[in-house]
């Protein structure tokens, strides 16, 4: 048995998996609270996660009714981007800040600067830092919490720091790592002289934890940690990775030709390429996979945010959200909506705020107000995945993911839109099960069986046949009037 872990902004996942089966025996989960704030504050306790961990861990034991003595591996997939920062004892100095915190965004462009732009950035490091990634949150502790800054003895991702807390070591592996910021993914080494730019006494370069390769454990839980979750002593912790490089695992998505689009609180397309070919456009990020390759990868800042701000300002349960969008026409009968809440990356609007277009007293409907935010935010990852497609990644076919997928309506959206065949998993947690998947990988690599992740994936990862859809060519050419409309109010801004 394996343990899959998901630490994702809204909460903690955990699932059980049985290898020789390919099942997922049970699942569990319980929710994180954020610490929102003026200018993009977006941060989490890292002790709340550790206390999500332990009960979702223990509800998916409780439903898989297996004995958590039966779990050979774990691995953890984490919220990228996000900074935990440790004193000399290993005690968190302040909570974490988020992937979607962009109260940075004034460091980011003075490290911008330093680089050479977004041009000097790609040369560099292999992507283009932005508002969110990790380097731009240290300089901003540097300058508006100095005393902290000076306390820092460890710098972790929020899966590393999860690693650590199993088992007492500080490792990071490349996936995870290549959103940071100080990473060049051609090289996939830590880039020290940027921090030291920050820090000239390089303390942060010291403070760096240890990069691992993707199929190497961490090592063995610890006793006291086994003992709290009720696992096998002798259990190992595998690399683990960010969120999307485990997705990529949990989608299958590990060899040229699929697409994986995560439809979560914010919104990703990525690829898999088995070399690091940099796109042209900054805003597709060449990450390292978690699988040995790299990924290319594009993110929305607002997707299921965008959807639930509309549904809970009209009041509406999720199903009755899902039947209003069904009954608006394409287009929403002129109503369109640019959903960026918290700005956004993709398109490169990180100051943008979100608005409606084409309001009139006869389309102000409800139906109409559902059907835009939903074509609003596909738009999007529709822009995303242009990009991609321009910079040479196929995409014979779309695996989708996250809460919105559970969506008919949306995924006949996607389809249409992306002009492309829709596909869902099985097990939409997908970043939770490529966890589960890669801890099975890592394990057999550490007892010498060396399982192929081709083989893992084959046998645990399978497709809804009742939860696909086919593009229609009579949609998808009324919708490329839409998405240019869309594409010439995103240019009015930019």
């Amino acid at each position: 048995m394996y343990l899959g872990i998901d630490c994702g902004t809204q909460g903690t996942k955990a699932l059980v998996l049985d290898i020789h089966s390919g099942r997922v025996l049970g699942e569990g989960s319980a929710g994180h609270q954020l610490i929102s704030g003026a200018n993009g504050r977006r941060e989490q306790e890292p002790a709340d996660w550790l206390q999500a961990f332990e009960l979702a861990t223990a509800r998916a034991l409780q439903q898989a009714g297996v004995s958590g003595r039966e779990v050979l591996g774990i691995g953890v997939s984490g919220q990228q981007h996000g900074l935990v920062l440790l004193d000399a004892k290993g005690e968190v100095l302040r909570p974490a800040k988020l992937w979607c915190d962009t109260e940075s965004a004034a460091e980011n462009a003075q490290l911008l600067d330093l680089l050479g732009g977004e041009s000097g950035s790609l040369e560099r490091l292999g992507v283009a830092i932005a508002p969110g990634y990790t380097v731009s949150k240290l300089l901003w502790t540097r300058d508006h919490h100095p005393e902290v800054f000076a306390r820092i003895a460890y710098i972790l991702l929020p899966h590393d720091y999860l690693n650590y807390w199993l088992t007492g070591r500080f490792c990071a592996e490349y996936g995870d790592a290549s959103g940071s910021g100080y990473f060049n993914v051609r090289t996939r080494a830590w880039d020290s002289q940027l921090l030291e730019s920050i820090d000239p006494s390089g303390a942060l370069s010291r403070a760096l934890p240890e990069l691992i390769e993707s199929h190497r454990c961490v090592g063995p839980i610890r006793p006291q940690i086994a003992e709290l979750l009720g696992l096998n002593p002798r259990a190992l912790v595998a690399s683990g990775g960010g969120d999307n490089m485990m997705g990529a695992i949990g989608t299958g998505n590990i060899a040229p030709g699929a697409i994986t689009m995560s439809l979560g609180t914010s919104g990703t397309v990525y690829a898999y390429a088995d070399q690091p070919r940099v796109s042209p456009h900054p805003q597709v990020a060449t990450f390292c996979s978690s699988s040995a390759g790299w990924l290319p990868l594009i993110c929305t800042m607002n997707l299921t945010n965008a959807s639930g701000a509309i549904r809970e300002l009209l009041g509406l349960d999720v199903e009755a959200f899902g039947a209003l969008v069904g009954q608006a026409p394409i287009g929403a009968q002129g109503v369109l909506m640019l959903p960026f809440l918290n700005g956004e990356r993709v398109p490169a609007l990180p100051q943008a705020t979100a608005s409606l277009h084409g309001l009139t007293t006869d389309n102000l409907t409800r139906a109409n107000l559902c059907r835009a935010v939903v074509e609003g935010t596909t738009f999007g990852l529709r822009y995303g995945l242009d990009l991609l497609r321009d910079s040479g990644i196929r995409s014979d076919a779309i695996r989708l993911i996250g809460g919105g997928a559970k969506s008919a309506p949306w995924r006949q959206i996607v389809a249409d839109i992306m002009g492309a065949p829709v596909a869902c998993p099985q097990h939409t947690e997908a970043a939770a099960l490529g966890a589960a998947i890669q801890a099975a990988w890592c394990v057999s690599h550490e007892q010498g069986e060396a399982l192929s992740l081709d083989s893992l994936c084959e046998r645990c990862v399978t497709l809804d046949e009742t939860r696909g859809a086919q593009p229609d060519a009579l949609r998808s050419r009324a919708y490329e009037g839409v998405y240019q409309r869309y594409r010439e109010l995103v240019r009015q801004l930019q």
